[in-house]
């Protein structure tokens, strides 16, 4: 969807209630500032720099080899954690353009 010159994402969000929501991403930005913004959506407490992982989520197995790979300082944090799945990422480092539009993630659970 395109509106005054900016792109919008489709997305597909499962919450930790299992609850699933449909929201919008403006292209060029993260998808953890599209989820940050909801009750249910990630904590973010860094911010967006690859710093903390409370932005974590799965990625829809159809859509993990459509988005770029995790670089290192991304893939070392999820490394971290318990909850860690093979198609885990941290929203922050998820920028959005007009080629995700569909994405489906799930909101992973701390920690």
């Amino acid at each position: 969807m395109k509106m005054e010159g900016i792109i919008l994402i489709n997305i597909t969000v499962k919450d930790l209630d299992g609850q699933v929501h449909e929201v919008q991403a403006k292209e060029g930005d993260s998808l953890m500032e599209s989820l940050r913004q909801h009750e249910w959506g990630v904590a973010a407490a860094c911010g967006g720099l690859c710093s903390c992982g409370t932005c974590h989520v799965y990625v829809d197995p159809e859509w993990t080899d459509k988005l770029p790979p995790a670089a290192s300082d991304e893939q070392d944090l999820l490394d971290e954690f318990e909850t860690t799945q093979e198609s885990s990422r941290l929203s922050c480092q998820l920028q959005m353009h007009s080629s995700h539009d569909g994405l489906s993630v799930s909101i992973a659970p701390d920690g």
